[in-house]
């Protein structure tokens, strides 16, 4: 009998979360409402320690929303890392602002402080790290450079619901962060993302931003967006809320298998005082990434994922913010990263068969 292909990610959605949006449809609201202030604050008390929160229709526009209320916009510099998703260069340019793309650190794959702080001009406005993969990024060098520059300081936690550092949840620590709840992300909406503020007025532009400008109908204080959450989408989001802690709690236990049998490769370190929540289990693979990549598939039927195999500042629509610009451990990531499964649907016989796969190819040399 031959072993079905294990995939690299798998969204779970079972029986709680159809009778949710059963619920909802049957009481006829099904736009933003009641359902989404509900969501909004059970994240905020289950993830963020209380902080208050924002439900947008995506995580791209929770970035955007995000900056636009925090004040970017022309003439403003964001320093980013360019090893991660678009998204978060996109955001930043979209207010009219310049994204400056600073490397990044080998080890957790986040912005190096000394290459944010060589990075910085006059125009520098704010500072937005990405917690990628699920390890959140080096938040107590990044917060002290931003207070001694006199900078903003934003969160990219699109992938790392539930991490902390020292005991702050991500999300905390930034005048705003914001998750996303795509469907391959640690829980989910269907689609969407949450905003975390770090103040009254933070909340209420967001909320303006996301509903054409308006707190009350017909009264658009501001030019905004059509940014809503469905009710449909936070019913969802509420019943995931509730499972992904333990959810979380078996990605680490399966990091941990692979972390202890896996051989030949780089697996993925934790820093002190941090809590990882494996959105990814990203390993390196120094030499030929790609056909170990395929020879996982074809001859184990174990899928993986490069991300992010083009740096940002080598994107076609991003490269015209850093011309000539080389980041050296960026462009060393992305030529070596692997993401293996690592999600909670995986069986024991699933980890062997990745263990097994991944230690006979990289001492092969795949």
């Amino acid at each position: 009998m031959t072993d079905a292909f294990i995939p690299p990610a798998k969204p779970i959605i079972g029986d709680d979360e159809r009778e949710a949006v059963d619920r909802v449809l049957r009481s006829g609201m099904v736009a933003q409402g009641p359902e989404v202030a509900a969501f909004e604050q059970e994240f905020a008390d289950v993830l963020v320690q209380g902080r208050a929160s924002v439900a947008v229709n995506s995580g791209t526009s929770g970035l955007h929303l995000g900056l636009l209320a925090a004040g970017i916009g022309p003439g403003d510099e964001v320093i980013v890392p360019s090893f991660t998703f678009a998204a978060t260069a996109n955001s930043v340019a979209l207010t009219g602002a310049t994204p400056v793309f600073a490397d990044i650190e080998p080890e957790q794959f986040s912005l190096d402080p000394a290459a944010v702080e060589a990075a910085i001009t006059e125009r520098t406005a704010a500072i937005m790290p990405v917690h990628l993969y699920g390890h959140p990024a080096r938040m107590t060098e990044l917060g002290e450079l931003a207070e001694r520059r006199g900078l903003a300081l934003f969160e990219d936690a699109a992938q790392a619901h539930g991490a902390s550092l020292h005991g702050r949840n991500v999300g905390t620590f930034g005048r705003f962060a914001m998750f996303s709840l795509y469907p391959t992300k640690n829980m989910t909406s269907g689609e969407g993302g949450m905003v975390s503020c770090d103040s009254p007025e933070l909340v209420r532009a967001v909320k303006l931003l996301r509903n054409q400008g308006m707190e009350a109908q017909y009264q658009n204080e501001v030019v905004g967006f059509n940014a809503r959450m469905t009710d449909i989408h936070a019913a969802i989001g509420r019943v995931q809320l509730t499972k992904v802690g333990g959810w979380t709690a078996t990605r680490q236990a399966n990091a941990a298998t692979l972390d202890r049998e896996l051989r030949g490769v780089v697996v993925p370190p934790v820093a002190d005082g941090a809590v990882h929540v494996y959105h990814q289990y990203t390993i390196r693979v120094p030499d030929d990434r790609d056909g170990f990549v395929a020879a996982l598939k074809q001859e184990y039927a174990v899928g993986s994922g490069v991300y992010y195999p083009v740096p940002n500042h080598r994107l076609a629509s991003l490269a015209h913010f850093a011309p000539g610009l080389h980041l050296e451990q960026t462009e060393r990531a992305a030529a070596e990263v692997v993401s293996l499964p690592v999600h909670p649907s995986l069986s024991e016989r699933d980890l062997e068969r990745i263990v097994e796969g991944v230690n006979a190819l990289a001492g092969a040399g795949a």
